[in-house]
């Protein structure tokens, strides 16, 4: 993240975004494939690293290998293949939604995981337990835990979407978008831009 002035004169924290160049690698159709949607090919890969069926995949549309590829729907323009999409794209967009893998806690407790307040202060003889989850289930009936009760667990490392974003700035000599605010994932994660 950085921070940019605004006209206003405030200072206003942002993420920076490298969007692209995007290759189109393959266009899907309703005959064919039975949905439309158009893959993207993103970040030069070395042909050493990409597979065989890869590098035949890369070679039907005239391209290089990517090392990121995703698919997106609901394009307005007609794409072919081998074209090129840059953050031009965005150019005249106000707001937009970012999808991205959250960035992973590990094996975490009630307190930090769902925001429980433990025991407290150390009363009731509770002296080694702060911050514990305290009684999960009930008597003889249902004798048993319902599904769904919220305990320790993995946390983060989840698809997220962040919805209503503001762009702030679009630099099309450099491919980058400055958006408000945070995205999920850490820093030089893959993040995909919806308008």
């Amino acid at each position: 993240m950085t921070s940019v002035f605004s006209a206003d004169g405030k200072n206003v924290p942002c993420t920076v975004i490298e969007l692209g160049p995007c290759v189109v690698t393959q266009i899907k159709s309703v005959e064919k494939d039975g949905y439309e949607a158009v893959q993207l090919g993103f970040e030069e890969a070395k042909e050493k690293n990409t597979t065989k069926p890869m590098l035949g995949h890369f070679a039907k549309s005239g391209t290089t290998p990517k090392r990121h590829l995703a698919e997106f729907t609901g394009f307005e323009q007609e794409l072919n293949l081998g074209d090129t999409i840059t953050v031009d794209l965005f150019a005249d967009t106000p707001y937009v939604d970012v999808i991205g893998t959250s960035k992973g806690r590990g094996f975490q407790g009630v307190v930090k995981r769902h925001g429980f307040g433990g025991v407290g202060q150390s009363t009731h003889g509770q002296d080694d337990r702060l911050r514990k989850p305290g009684s999960i289930g009930a008597c003889s009936y249902p004798a048993k835990v319902f599904k769904g009760l919220r305990m320790g667990g993995q946390m983060g490392n989840v698809r997220v979407t962040t919805h209503n974003l503001q762009v702030l700035k679009v630099i099309p000599e450099h491919n980058l978008l400055l958006i408000k605010g945070s995205i999920p994932g850490f820093k030089g994660s893959i993040v995909s831009v919806i308008k």
